[in-house]
């Protein structure tokens, strides 16, 4: 009797530790999907600088949009939530948007070669931003259903595991994905 005992003790230890191990996976997981999120936003708050000083020469008129890409990539800086970072990676389209559709207006900037690689360079980040926040989406969407089930609710509780937010546009406006086209 004292081995059936002690077998199902073994067998609930080993049950709690995988769940356990199953919920640190998941969370270890939602963290490396942000990172990569976080990656691809810094990327494009690289590139931006490189596109911008490419631009003023032609647009110099349009001074208040630079200033505010300057804020919003100090605000990145300083952001440590996903929905703040959600939030100025909105704002960052919005100010993309102006930029792109100004420079319909000056044909030599479209025929400026440099523009051209960084257009193109900002078009493939904006490509990967698009896919890592659905992947990192997806991997929340795994970590927050693991919470609610059982078993690994009981889990979490005891354990005190908290959900993870989406990341999601604040806007419709920022809903919308930013058209690059520069008249190819």
């Amino acid at each position: 009797m004292t081995w059936i005992i002690i077998a199902i003790i073994a067998v609930l230890v080993i049950i709690v530790i995988a769940l356990y191990n199953g919920l640190v996976t998941a969370r270890i997981k939602v963290d490396n999907a942000w990172s990569q999120i976080d990656v691809q936003l810094q990327r494009r708050f690289d590139l931006i600088p490189n596109l911008i000083e490419t631009v003023k020469g032609y647009m110099t008129h349009e001074a208040e949009t630079f200033e505010k890409i300057a804020q919003l990539r100090t605000s990145w800086a300083n952001a440590e939530t996903v929905h703040e970072k959600a939030n100025l990676d909105g704002e960052l389209s919005e100010a993309l948007k102006t930029i792109m559709a100004v420079s319909e207006g000056y044909p030599d900037l479209k025929a400026n070669q440099n523009f051209s690689e960084l257009s193109e360079e900002l078009r493939n980040t904006e490509n990967k931003i698009s896919f890592s926040r659905q992947f990192y989406n997806d991997t929340v969407t795994i970590y927050n259903t693991k919470l609610e089930v059982v078993p690994t609710n009981i889990i979490a509780g005891i354990f005190k595991f908290k959900p993870r937010e989406l990341f999601e546009a604040e806007s419709e406006e920022a809903k919308k994905n930013i058209k690059v086209d520069f008249g190819k």
